[in-house]
This record gives structure tokens, sequence and C-alpha cells, in this order.
């Protein structure tokens, strides 16, 4: 069977295990949409919550970063792991414990205002939207070569997919399929990369491939050869400032990304929350340390497939043709010598090889068996449709729940909040349909925006939310609206109109820290010159962090209470 068949084969298989899980979690009530009932196993929520977070950006297009950059590439392993450490130790278990539904909640009961939870929403809203453009772009990239349709035809394809599972099961229906998921993506990354370090190296195992054998010696050798720096030079791609600052964005951004957020409230207990947590970090450790792998040796086989070969040669390479149909692989041989070269000169460069497609190709590069193409292909798939469906999730219940139940109508029905959530996802994948066709980045570039805008947004008002009694309303909103407008303003300025970056010749992908070093500010001094919060509020903070259990203590503030 040809690639294609293969990719057709496994596509179909696992879209049907995603539609029958959809359908057997199809939920009625507001609790099962939103949270899944509180009743998903701690195992099973560290599963779904590693597929939520390990999206198109960590399964397609983490190896692609890594193995352009090579040493600067680290950061995005650093930032992301780091990240989710941050968020499972410092901030899930006092999430779960406060016992609402959605970020936004949280936002508006801590701060006992609607505004504050409007802001939270358009925040939410923005995010998961920049967000879901990197996996409807991932979703396209791989159904335009395995499956040899446009990408907007792939796109629409991942919609339905999506819309499916996610309308009818909500939450509960996303937890169960992105459980599938994990299995599909993780299986998927590590099998091409036992076969290619067991073929490069002698050694089957990834990691200690990557870190015993000569492989990163050969491949400095090979990159000094051809004019480029050593692959594990540091600071060749980006300056430590801006390597830094990236860093922590990815950190922060992670820590207050709403869809994995509201994977702790899942779960039945805070102490649920942390068990999840741990699991989730070992199962996204086995990726991540694969990543570095994978990104070493793709760069190698690229280099050794492709550079200094004939014209001739490099046309019967069936790889290389259908990749160069989709437009993300460019040949070209412009001075006519009949050699294919690779050179640092971006302009005079015979081969110009779009990111994204590193993993997906590597198998193919490898020579490895057509079904192993094909795993790779549905592993991506199950990397971006996970991610996409807890996105759509968040902004389906950041306007159903937080604004039409929370804010419009108080009296709503448990039908009538579940049939808005339905619309809402409806909405949302139409929007995340046209990104996915008009994408402003490749996909990780697109995701490490959204972490800058959810570190600049969310994470200062929920540390100090958690940990500071002081922090009130009128803190909060300051915070939240500054620091989201500064990130934007940098980001969408540089990206699409132009702008120099300004502040340290720091980069868009690491301007959030920026932002939220001023949302962090801006909330506290605000907070110390304004009235303080009620006592109720104070007391609800201090039990918060005390050692009982989760919610009995915690009130329920009534919409009478917020201004």
């Amino acid at each position: 069977m040809s690639v294609e068949a293969w990719t057709t084969t496994f596509v179909i298989i696992s879209f049907i295990l995603y539609l029958y899980i959809g359908w057997r979690s199809r939920v009625k009530d507001s609790k099962g949409f939103f949270v899944a009932d509180r009743g998903v196993p701690a195992i099973a929520n560290g599963a779904a919550t590693a597929a939520d977070w390990m999206s198109a950006a960590s399964f397609i297009s983490m190896a692609g970063l890594i193995s352009f950059m090579g040493y600067d590439g680290s950061m995005y392993l650093m930032g992301w792991t780091g990240g989710f450490v941050l968020l499972a130790l410092l901030l899930a278990p006092y999430l779960r414990k406060f016992g609402k539904y959605t970020v936004p909640d949280f936002v508006g009961d801590r701060y006992y205002s609607v505004w504050a939870r409007l802001v939270a929403v358009v925040a939410a809203i923005f995010v998961s939207l920049t967000y879901v453009a990197g996996q409807m772009r991932g979703v396209g990239i791989v159904f335009s070569r395995f499956l040899q349709v446009d990408i907007s035809t792939g796109v629409i394809i991942g919609m339905i997919i999506v819309a499916f599972f996610a309308v009818l099961g909500g939450m509960k229906g996303i937890t169960w399929t992105q459980v599938a998921q994990y299995t599909v993506l993780i299986i998927a990354y590590l099998i091409p990369a036992i076969a290619i370090a067991l073929v490069l190296t002698g050694n089957p195992i990834p990691q200690l491939a990557f870190s015993f054998s000569d492989i990163v010696e050969k491949l400095n050798g090979v990159q000094v050869d051809l004019g480029f720096a050593e692959y594990t030079q540091p600071f060749v791609n980006k300056s430590m400032l801006d390597v830094l600052f990236i860093t922590i964005a990815l950190m922060v951004g992670t820590a207050g990304l709403p869809h994995v957020i509201v994977r702790f409230y899942t779960v039945p207990s805070s102490r649920a929350a942390r068990y999840s947590a741990g699991w989730a970090l070992l199962f996204i450790a086995i990726l991540y340390t694969t990543a570095p792998a994978i990104a070493s040796f793709a760069r190698y086989n690229l280099i050794d497939s492709l550079h200094n070969k004939s014209v001739a040669e490099v046309q019967q390479l069936d790889w290389a043709n259908k990749w160069s149909n989709t437009g993300l692989l460019g040949i070209e041989d412009k001075n006519n010598n009949g050699r294919i070269e690779l050179t640092p000169d971006k302009e005079n460069s015979e081969i110009t090889i779009d990111r994204d497609i590193i993993v997906l190709s590597t198998p193919e590069v490898a020579k490895l068996a057509p079904w192993v193409v094909a795993l790779v292909a549905a592993g991506g798939l199950a990397a971006a449709l996970s991610t996409a469906s807890g996105l759509l999730l968040v902004i389906s219940s950041s306007i159903a729940h937080d604004v039409y139940y929370r804010i419009i109508n108080p009296e709503a029905s448990e039908s009538q909040r579940v049939m808005v959530g339905r619309v809402m996802v409806g909405f949302a994948i139409a929007i995340a349909g046209y990104f996915g066709v008009n994408p402003p980045g490749f996909v990780a570039q697109v995701v490490a925006f959204a972490f800058g805008l959810a570190a600049a947004s969310f994470f200062p008002v929920i540390l100090l939310g958690i940990f500071d009694k002081r922090t009130n309303r009128e803190g909060a909103i300051a915070g939240m609206v500054t620091g989201l407008a500064f990130t934007a303003f940098y980001i969408i300025g540089v990206k699409f109109y132009g702008m120099q970056p300004w502040f340290f010749n720091i980069s868009p992908e690491g301007i959030g820290t920026v932002g939220m070093m001023i949302n962090l500010i801006i909330t506290f001094v605000v907070s110390r010159l304004t009235p303080p919060p009620p006592l109720e509020v104070q007391e609800m903070i201090a039990h918060l962090r005390s050692p009982e259990e989760d919610g009995a203590f915690l009130r329920d503030l009534g919409e009478e209470e917020l201004d």
C-alpha cells in the first residue's frame, strides 16, 4: 500500500474512534458539558491534559524549530515544560479547589465584578482564537500532503470532526476523545524516533542516542562545512535577552492558558488535580525528551538527502516531489550547475524548507515503511484536533457560561445553557476555520503569540488572586487591560505592520514577559491605592489556601453582589 492509502486508512479509523467516543459521551446538562461532571479519573485527565496541551506546535512544529535553530530552539522545551510545572504545582490545585467552571468564572467571583469577568472573557477568547489558528494550520498541512487535498479542504474536514464530538459531548466528549488522541499521537511520535535512532546510531532509545552517540558531533561538522554555525552553538538566531524573555513568556503563558487550566476543573478534588498534573507531566515528558533527538536526526537526514545532489537525483525522490507540490518545500537549481545546494544565504540557497514539515517528512526522508509515515500523519492530526477541541470549548464556555448565564440570563435552564454553549462552539469553529486557511504565521510561532497574550493577561491576576488577599477588582481590571493591550499592540505592530521591535529588540514571541510584568506591577500598585476587597472575599482567599477539602467553605457569590 502507498503512503496515501495507509494515511487514509489510519485517518478514517482514528476519526471513527473519535466520533464513537463523542457519541457515547454526549451530555445534556451544563455540568457535563462544561466540566465533564467533575468525574474524570486522575490518570485519564493526565492523558487528556497532555493531549490538550501538546498541540500541533509540540507534535508538528517544535522539533522543526529546534532543527532550524539548534541550541536556541531549546527555549521552547524549557518554556513549555517549565510552565506546566509552574501551573501544576503553583496554581492548579487552588483553582480546582475554588470549584468553578472557567477562568473568567474564577476572575469574576474572586474580584467580585462583572467588568473583571468580561475582561477575562475577552482575554480568553483572544488567546484561544490566536492559539486555535496554529492548530487549524497544522490540520491543513497534514491533509495537504498526505491526502493530496488543498489546505482549505483539509481544514474543513478537521472542523467537521471537532464539531461533532465538541457539540455533542462538550467537555466530557472532548476529555475521553483526548485520551484516545494522546495514545495515537505518542505512538506516532515514538515509533519513527526509535527506528531512526536505531538506523543512525545503533541505539533504539532516542534520548540516549541523542545524548551518547556522535550524531550531534557529526551534525556540527556538517553545519560548519556548509557555512552555518555549529548546531549546538548558543544565541546564533536570538540574543540571550530575547531567549530569556521568550522562555519566561512561554512558562507563565502556560500557567495562564485557559484551555489547560479548565482541565483541572474536571477531576473530583484538588488532590486529584495534583495527581492528574503529575500524570500529565510524565506523559508530556515522553514526547518532550524525544523532540531534540527527532530535530537533530531530521536535520542530518535532510542535509544528507538533498545537499549537493544532482537535479535528477532529487527529482527521483517521491517525498520531495510531493512536499514540493504543497509549496512547503522549495528546490531550485538557481545557478544552473546541475546540483542542489543548501547555503546560509537564504536568497541564494537552492533549498527552502518550511519548519512545519520537519516531523511529518522525517519518516519519508529516512525511508521508513509507508505505514510509519502514515502513522505520523495521524498523530499530527490527533495533536492538532485535541487542542483545537479544548480551545473551542473555552470560547464556547466563556460566552455561554460567563456572559449568557452569569450576566445576561441567570435564570437560564440547563437545556438553554447547553444549547447556547453548542451554538457558540459552532461560531468558534467557523472562525477557527478561517484562521486555518489564512494563518498569521507558522504553527509554533502563532502558538507562541498565544502564550504571550496569556502571560500578559491571566497569569498575574490568577497568581495574586490566590496568594494576595489585598488584590482588588480595580487592580485586576487595570492590570489585565494594560497587559493585554500592550502585548497585542506590540505583536500586531511588529508582525503585521512593519514596526521594528523597539523594546530592547525583544521579539513578538517574547514580549508577553514584558506585558506580564506591566500587568503584575499595575495590578499590585492600583490595588494598594484603592479600597481593599470585601471581608468575605478576603476570608474566601484565606480558606482557599487552607488544607481543608474542596469547596464546602467557598462561598458562591451571588450576582447581586457584583457591580
